[in-house]
This record gives structure tokens, sequence and C-alpha cells, in this order.
């Protein structure tokens, strides 16, 4: 049986080297008794048709998996298979073997023994790859199998453009010398040859590649910072001279329409990018520094898909309730959470939701973040004092049926927003609180009359997003202290639970963590709570709150996703839990 390669076996057992023998795949499958006789005369038949290699047709005609046609070769062969999964790959010995090698021949440089290279192929039987590959490489090349999808994931993941990124650095900080003339700079960098257009380019690829939701490009004192935020966690691409920063900031300045001779005030402004097949609107955020300007881009895939509100993560019987909340005919509805929380996505999750032929439904955004057709949606723009207060009194004379306000940011926008949910409009908006209960009360400090908050609020949900537990590189874990702290404080004594978290791997670049989820709570204004927050008495309020909340809160989601293995004690205490403020609300 073929070798498998795993993390757990970093050196796997000496391949054979040298030339592999010419074998038609059908009959390695054949004899492996993988597929059948007939089987494989219907899928030569097939591929006189199509054209088609053999190993894609038995894959996509389901005959076969991928996994197995690997596992069939590598035994055949007599050569490791190979799971890329969770294999230690090794920067220095990816690298032996270029990009461009590696995408067109299918193959990845696993291990250097000297004078032989291990490298993983898709396609074992592709000799022509070999021949070259032993060329480019001017070693012995002893080969492993590895499934075709976990390569290119793989490229993706070890060819990023730290390297290029950087040598483009060097590139624009030598152009631009000792002195930066401006006049020039402006001249030149509309060419595509420039080295800040080629160094922009790479950035955002590369951010792309790894899944960044924004980039950071920092002045510090003596060196440029540029950093990626990937599953809510920043991360250094790399570090460069401080002098580029004034160019890069101009050229994106530029890029976004924006005042390229004030640097001494914040800009806000947006783009969009053409990367490969995808297009990526970039909304550009710049502030002045002590040591030049920071710029920070959000970047956004058109045509991503929006979610569904099945499809966010919230607890079943949470979102009947909330689905119930949704479908009535009038009053506010807010989702609070902190900057990059997801508050758009479960917006639009419930738009999606209501938005039906027979509803008016009007969206007040800055900026319009997704394109739903049937919808009218409008732009924010402060500049030409088209604000969200102005639009919002225009929106009640379009005899609107729902209505989404992007963020309540001032009392006006607030109070027009809660007297057209008294006046028989459904109003979605978000807002910036710690929790749900305290939502009625930071818009009692806005200002907002106590009657107009009680009669009104309809439902708050409240949410932050945690990081997942990487599938490929979990392992059980042994809670901390002030992990165990936690755990005592949210659970009845002497109840168990084994908890778990990835190691790190290459699949999730050694982090341990692979993709986000969120984590919510609701709270439903009932008649009681009404009365409550009418009268402004905060601590009346809370008391009946938390008694509806209990076991709810979004301390006790998080726990069940610990409890069911997919995030980490510690990502459930990075989200800001406080055991303090919930151990007795959430106890069972």
């Amino acid at each position: 049986m073929a070798e498998t390669v795993a993390y757990s076996d970093p050196k796997p057992a000496a391949a054979p080297t040298g030339r592999p023998e010419k074998l038609r795949l059908g009959d390695v499958l054949v004899q492996q008794r993988l597929i059948s006789q007939e089987q494989l005369q219907q899928t030569l038949d097939l591929q006189r048709q199509t054209g088609k290699k053999m190993g894609r047709l038995l894959i996509e005609t389901g005959l076969i998996t991928e996994e197995l046609l690997a596992n069939g070769l590598a035994r055949q062969l007599r050569v490791p298979f190979v799971n890329l999964k969770t294999f230690p790959f090794r920067a220095e010995v990816t690298k032996l073997l270029p990009e461009a090698a590696a995408r067109r021949f299918r193959a990845l440089a696993l291990e250097d023994k000297g004078e032989t290279l291990l490298v993983a192929m898709g396609d074992p039987l592709d000799l022509f790859a070999f021949d070259e590959l032993t060329r480019l490489l001017k070693r012995n090349v002893a080969i492993a199998v590895a499934p075709e999808s976990q390569l290119a994931l793989a490229f993706d993941r070890l060819y990023r453009r730290t390297e290029e990124i950087s040598g483009l650095a060097r590139a624009l900080e030598k152009d631009l010398g000792d002195a930066v003339d401006f006049g020039e700079l402006t001249a030149s960098v509309g060419t595509e040859g420039a080295p800040v257009v080629r160094l922009l380019q790479s950035l955002f690829e590369d951010a792309m590649q790894v899944g960044a939701s924004d980039v950071h490009i920092e002045p510090q004192e003596s060196e440029l910072q540029i950093r990626v935020r990937v599953d809510g966690v920043l991360q250094t691409q790399t570090q460069a001279d401080k002098r580029i920063g004034s160019a890069l900031a101009q050229r994106l300045k530029l890029m976004a329409g924006l005042d390229i001779s004030e640097k001494r005030l914040p800009q806000d402004g947006r783009f969009s990018v053409r990367l490969r097949d995808l297009t990526i609107d970039v909304r550009l955020s710049t502030l002045p520094t002590t040591y030049g300007e920071s710029a920070v881009m959000r970047l956004l895939k058109q045509g991503a898909g929006m979610k569904r509100l099945d499809d966010i993560g919230m607890p079943p019987a949470m979102l009947k309730r909330f689905r119930e909340v949704l479908h009535r005919s009038s009053g506010l509805v807010l989702v609070t959470g902190p900057t990059g929380s997801g508050k758009t996505t479960t917006l639009y999750a419930a738009l999606a939701e209501i938005n039906a032929t027979e509803l008016k439904v009007i969206t007040v955004e800055d900026p319009v973040e997704y394109r739903l057709a049937g919808l009218t949606q409008v732009q924010v723009n402060e500049k030409i004092e088209l604000t969200f207060a102005k639009v919002l009194r225009a929106c009640l004379r379009q005899d609107p049926d729902v209505i989404l306000v992007g963020e309540m940011r001032d009392p006006e926008t607030a109070e027009i927003g809660l007297r057209a949910a008294i006046t028989g409009h459904l109003v979605l908006s978000t807002l910036h609180t710690r929790d749900a209960i305290s939502t009625p009360f930071r818009l009692l400090d806005m200002g907002v009359p106590p009657f107009m908050v009680a009669t009104s609020l309809q439902a708050v949900i409240a949410q932050r997003l945690v990081r997942l537990n990487c599938t490929e590189c979990t392992e059980s874990h042994l809670a901390t202290p002030q992990e165990q702290s936690w755990l005592d404080a949210m659970q009845a004594p002497g109840q168990a639970l084994v908890s778990k978290r990835g190691r790190g791997c290459s699949h999730c670049n050694g982090t341990g963590y692979a993709g986000r989820q969120g984590v919510y709570e609701l709270l439903e204004m009932d008649v009681t709570l009404t009365q409550a927050a009418s009268r402004s008495d905060p601590a009346a309020f809370m008391k009946l709150a938390r008694e509806r909340m209990q076991g709810q809160s979004m301390a006790a989601h998080a726990l069940e996703l610990v409890r069911q293995g997919r995030t980490s004690l510690a990502e459930a205490l990075r989200i800001g839990f406080d055991a303090d403020d919930d151990e007795d609300d959430d106890k069972p």
C-alpha cells in the first residue's frame, strides 16, 4: 500500500528516483480494481467525444474520487501519496521550483535531500512534465502523488507574493532616491510599468489569494509596514523604506479620486480593481499620522454572493424568533457590534428574507456594499450634504414598506428612524453597542425620547465573529487557568467539556484557524421590557432582560461552539467576553 505522508510524518520514506514507467491510467485503475473494464471502455468513449483527460472524466462522472485516483497511482508506481493539507512545507524548498513552472506542471517541491528533490505531482504519468522538472531543477527527482485539488489550493497558499512585494518596494525606493519630486511622481504613476503600480497590483493579488478583508499601509518612525487582515487578525506582509509610503498613498488617492494635495485631513473614497476574473470594490480611508499618511483598504468582492439567514450561523431557536420579528409590518430592528463584526451581512441576509414583489424596500447606506435586484438603494454623500437624516426624510415620501439605514450615527437619524418605525414602517439598522441589553440606553443617551424607544424597538441582535478551528489540524486542548476560570463561570459545577484547537498546518498558514462564524444574542422586546424602558429605569430593565436572555447570550453561543469543537477557548475569550459580567446570567 502506498505510503501516506502527513504532518505527523514530515520525512517520508525515500521514493524511487528516475523516470517513471510509461503506463496507461485506465489499465492501472482496472488492475487496482478501482474501476471495471466496462467502466474504462465507457470513459474512453466519452474521452473521444470530449477530449478531456481520463482522470478528470472518471472524477466528473463519479466513478472514482480524486483521493482514490491518487492513491491508486501511488500504489502502482510504488511512490508516496502526500496529503498536502497537513504536509509541513518549508518555504526555502518550495521556492526551488518557480511558481510558473509549479502551476504549469502541477507540481510542488516537498523535500530537499541533497542530490535528490522530492516533488509532488498531480499526474505522475506525465513524462514530459517529469523531464522538464528534472531539467529545470538540475536534480534527480523523486516523485510523490498528490490530489489535483490540493495542489491548486497549495499553489495559492505557498506562492505568496511577499518577496515580489518586497522587491517592488525596493525598486520604488530606488526610483524615488533621497529627494521625492512629487510633480514627477504624479506624472509617472499612470504608466503600467511604474513600480508603484506593480507594487499595488501585487498587494491586491496577494490579499485576495489569502482571503484578506483589509490591507493596512502604515508609516512608522523608521519603516513602512504593510499588513493584511485574515480571519479578523492582522498579519505582516512586508516592511519597506518609509519613503515609499507617500508614493503609495498618492497613487491610491488618485485611483479613488481624492485630493492628492491634501495631506493634513482624513479622506475617504472608493474604486474598483480587476484581478484575473474578479472585480474588487476597494474602500479607501486615509489618516494623517505623525510619520505620514496611513491608508487602510477594505476589500469587497463583487458578485461574491450574499448569505442567507440559514447560512450565517445563528442558532435555530434564535433564527426562528428573528424571522418572526422580520415579518412584522412595523417597528425597529437593530443589529449591534463593533466594526467588522458582520452587521451588514446579517442585515442583508434579513433583507433577502423579506424582499418581495409586493414590498417597497429602500436602503440608505455609506457605502452601498451589496446590490440587490428589486431594492431602491441610496448612497449617502456627506460632501454634498446628502446625509443619512436628509435621505431618510426623503425616503418616507417614497411610500416604503421596509427601510434599511446603514448606521444610526447621530440623534437626528435615530429619531427619524424611530418615527418611521412608529408610523407603520419596518426599519432595520445598526448601532455600535457592546451587547443587546445596553442598546435601548444607547438610544436614550443619543437624546431620543423614552416613549419612542419603548414603543418602536422590536428586537436587538448583538454579534461578534469568532475564528473556526482548522479542520485539518484540530486536536484536543487542555484549558489554561484563565480559560478554566471562564469555563467555571459559564458552566454548572462538575460539567465536563473537551475543548479543541488547531495545531497549525499548511492549510491554515500555521494559525490553527480557517474561516469565521458569527456568534449572536437576541433581545426581543415584550410588554414588561417596554414598560421598564419607558420608565427609563436601567436597573429594572437590565434585570428583566438578563432573565429573558439566560443561557442565550453571545458568551453562551460561543461556549456551544467550543463544545462542538468548532472554535477554541482562546478564541471565545479573544472576542471580549467578560466572565464577571455573565457568570450569573449564563449558567445552566
